[in-house]
């Protein structure tokens, strides 16, 4: 499949879209799948949420893409689409059971994790160990309120700078650059007082693998972060990289990932089973 080079060729692409060509539309999705993929599973913690959150925003895309205006960049208007979208969203499983930094914090301190048999089932203990430390700091997000988890993740993890992450967020540049400010150092607070990975804390991965798997935290057989591809996400908007504080370099855990195949497989299933022409005359109603 065509890479899209610059926003000329994006602009083209979208035209022979909406006018009905297949391959165009396949390419455009495509090349903000991934974005949408990691904001959802920043957004709401794990895997299969993020998928099939993930699947739903790409339809709404698809469904709405002749009303895009080409007035901002098409991955703003896509970002405002998913963030609108995962802010509202309540069918993931930490929606159902929220959690809060006082929950967590208290697992820490008095979670039973000595003592327990070993529950590994002969699997590499460091890369379970690299797993959990992965699951645990994307699981922590969702301590935050929605709204905030969105501003830590597009400061910290796609570095989108104020005005178009205003854009996005419907506030002011100067609100999003202080409510970044704030969330960052809740957060990085939070790491120097528990976590013995990213801080000062007594939590080591390592120690707590039993504890985490007896609480049903880490599957052995499903280790889905350690078995995902990295891969950069780039954005077709200009970054200024604004510093808004001094933690840049303490949230190195913000990867992002290349989105499951079988996304692949239901974007094409799905444009070779249904018109395209009426999809995309569906209007803008649950936007």
């Amino acid at each position: 499949m065509m890479s899209i080079k610059t926003n000329e060729e994006l602009s083209i692409l979208i035209d022979k879209a909406t006018s009905g060509d297949e391959k165009s539309l396949e390419t455009i999705i495509a090349s903000v799948q991934d974005l949408v993929f990691n904001l959802s599973l920043r957004m709401l913690g794990v895997f299969p949420d993020a998928e099939d959150a993930t699947q739903e925003i790409l339809l709404k895309v698809i469904t709405h893409l002749s009303s895009f205006k080409k007035e901002s960049s098409f991955s703003t208007w896509v970002f405002s689409i998913a963030s609108n979208h995962l802010k509202n969203y309540k069918k993931s499983m930490f929606a159902q059971h929220p959690l809060s930094f006082e929950y967590y914090g208290y697992d820490i301190e008095n979670g039973a994790a000595e003592d327990l048999p070993d529950l590994t089932q002969d699997i590499e203990k460091s890369l379970l160990a690299e797993e959990l430390k992965l699951s645990c700091t994307n699981v922590m997000l969702q301590c935050l309120d929605a709204e905030s988890r969105c501003i830590f993740i597009l400061g910290t993890m796609f570095k989108v700078d104020s005005r178009i992450a205003g854009e996005i967020l419907g506030i002011t540049p100067e609100a999003y650059r202080q409510r970044l400010s704030r969330v960052r150092k809740k957060m990085a607070e939070f790491l120097e007082n528990y976590c013995g990975e990213y801080g000062q804390g007594k939590c080591k991965c390592k120690n707590r693998l039993n504890y985490a798997i007896q609480t049903h935290r880490l599957q052995p057989q499903n280790l889905a972060f350690t078995s995902s591809k990295e891969k950069e996400v780039i954005l077709d908007v200009k970054n200024a990289m604004e510093e808004v504080d001094d933690l840049a370099g303490r949230f190195d855990f913000c990867k992002t990932y290349a989105s499951p195949e079988t996304l692949n497989k239901f974007i094409k299933d799905f444009l070779q089973s249904t018109q395209i022409s009426t999809i995309q005359s569906s209007g803008m109603e649950g936007m």
